[in-house]
């Protein structure tokens, strides 16, 4: 399991970094909003406090993912940073997003004078800077797992199990643009006396956070509903399988998330004619061995092998120590060969 800790303490580290960077970005845009009445601004210090907010949920479901298995949750508790990620796109939405059209529209209906200008371009050249630092600790943490998973950055995202590292890293990029856009805004209200880039800027803030909170929610709402295994991952465990020598064909193979870097394995095989001709105590060995090697990848937690043989159906589950096998043999008219 040292992949998945280490992950996990990848996670919890940019999470962290995350909630500190945007807190103390959040007081510094609310201030600057204050001193420079720029909608803009405003629509920056919404969107870092959201940020912040959202982080938070995500080091909440971080900790709370990491609860063991028990008789209500068999399991185990991984799908919490699912829904906590869920929770973190609607506050990205509401907070983010919606707030900072509104303060756009307001703008436009009732336009300010900008003030303090230095003061107002200052924070935005300092938050930039702080921001990047995050967006660089989430980045180096995705470019870490591609690699590994030799996929490409783009694929990556799209498919991560961990939604943590990939909610920080789009919420950073968002940032980033949001604080050109704002910046650019500034310097063109200043520049031109007209309050509409302002709203402009605002507004176009809160469709940029709005996108990234329909990206976090749909691959949330993926995982959460137990959407297969990609293809990446699921070739390599058919593999292994198929590469048993008592192993005649893999009728079904399916594994879904039950939590980030956490697999429940379902795989149903046929024996080969040798192998079915042997006692089933033999079989039920081999298939033990079979789950034993599949657990032994740290991406794999939980493991279902079912044997199907002509007339005769065998169902194995094995403890987690393999210490305790039950078989169920289902026959139509032959005794088990």
């Amino acid at each position: 399991m040292a992949r998945e800790k280490n992950e996990s303490g990848d996670s919890t580290r940019t999470v962290v970094v995350a909630v500190i960077a945007n807190a103390a970005i959040a007081v510094a845009k609310t201030v600057a909003a204050l001193l420079t009445g720029s909608a803009s601004m405003w629509a920056e210090a919404a969107h870092s406090a959201a940020d912040t907010g959202n982080e938070v949920l995500l080091f909440v479901g971080l900790h709370r993912s990491k609860r063991a298995p028990d008789e209500r949750h068999p399991f185990g508790y991984g799908q919490e940073r699912y829904f906590w990620t869920f929770l973190a796109a609607l506050g990205i939405f509401l907070i983010g997003g919606t707030l900072s059209i509104g303060e756009g529209v307001r703008s436009l209906l009732a336009p300010e004078p900008l003030e303090s200008l230095w003061v107002g371009i200052a924070v935005l050249v300092v938050a930039f800077v702080f921001e990047s630092y995050s967006w660089h600790t989430a980045r180096k943490q995705l470019r870490a797992e591609s690699r590994e998973r030799q996929r490409s950055m783009a694929e990556h995202l799209r498919r991560a199990s961990d939604p943590s590292a990939t909610t920080v890293f789009l919420e950073d990029t968002a940032a980033l643009i949001g604080l050109v856009v704002a910046l650019a805004a500034l310097l063109l209200h200043a520049a031109t006396g007209w309050a509409g880039w302002d709203a402009i800027g605002s507004m176009s803030i809160g469709v940029l956070l709005i996108v990234v909170a329909y990206l976090l929610a749909g691959r949330s709402k993926t995982l959460l509903l137990d959407e297969s295994a990609p293809p990446d991952v699921l070739e390599p465990i058919r593999a292994r399988v198929a590469g048993a020598d008592w192993v005649g064909e893999v009728r079904d193979l399916h594994a879904v998330y039950v939590g980030p870097s956490s697999l429940l394995v379902n795989v149903r095989v046929t024996a080969t004619a040798a192998s079915a001709r042997e006692p089933a105590a033999d079989l039920v060995g081999r298939i033990s061995r079979l789950r034993a090697g599949l657990l032994g990848d740290s991406a794999i937690t939980h493991v279902a092998v079912t044997v199907d043989e002509d007339l005769t159906h065998v169902a194995v589950t094995v403890d987690e120590d393999l210490t305790h096998v039950g078989v169920r043999v289902d026959e139509d008219s032959a005794e088990p060969r």
